[in-house]
């Protein structure tokens, strides 16, 4: 009944375009961010990187949002819309805050954990920008999205261990002889590990999209 309708009322192509373009700012972001934590003198232009893929990012976001309120018939819910390109944006901002911190305390050399999570952002970024082109055809792509998933889920969860062996080597090292290398270094612990976090929120997103929609 409502075919004829839903035919002649404006629709928007591009969202999973943009989706796609917003997942390459996250892998650009994440790559900037891992051979900052490399430490040397290229850390404040590497920064500088991180901060460019995020605004690259913010514009991206805003696309969407303004997409989403233009557009009559969008590829699924617009919440849904709203929340994932939302949560790949919190990733990209929070790679920036570590970006941010690293500028602040003018950090050049990194602690191995703190390179071993950058290992994981990679690889977890690689994973969305996997992701993403996959919800075109959500239906015949299930299986695998649903495996990508549930791979960042785990990386988050060795995030947490690397978070901790870090955490507990800085206290046993560096801290013993200055107090302000263990405020320093937990700072960055701390942003990377949440950028871990956002995007698992990416994952759990898009098996929210998946749950809803199949």
């Amino acid at each position: 009944m409502l075919s004829w309708f839903n035919a002649i009322m404006p629709k928007e192509a591009g969202f999973f375009d943009l989706f796609e373009a917003h997942a390459k700012t996250i892998c650009g972001g994440a790559r900037s961010l891992r051979e900052l934590l490399d430490g040397g003198d290229r850390v404040p232009e590497l920064c500088a990187e991180v901060a460019r893929h995020e605004q690259a990012a913010d514009d991206v976001a805003r696309e969407v949002m303004l997409a989403v309120r233009r557009t009559f018939i969008t590829p699924f819910d617009r919440s849904d819309i709203r929340n994932l390109i939302g949560s790949m944006d919190d990733a990209v901002d929070q790679m920036h805050k570590t970006a941010k911190a690293v500028t602040l305390f003018d950090v050049r050399a990194f602690e191995p954990d703190m390179v071993r999570l950058g290992d994981i952002i990679v690889r977890a970024a690689d994973l969305t920008s996997e992701a993403v082109p996959l919800l075109r055809q959500m239906k015949s792509n299930a299986s695998r999205l649903n495996s990508i998933t549930e791979e960042i889920t785990r990386l988050e969860e060795q995030s947490d261990h690397l978070y901790d062996d870090g955490m507990q080597a800085l206290f046993r090292g560096p801290a013993r002889q200055d107090p302000m290398a263990f405020i320093v270094g937990g700072e960055i612990y701390d942003h990377l590990e949440k950028v871990v976090d956002r995007l698992e929120d990416v994952a759990n997103r898009i098996s929210g999209v998946l749950i809803e929609h199949l």
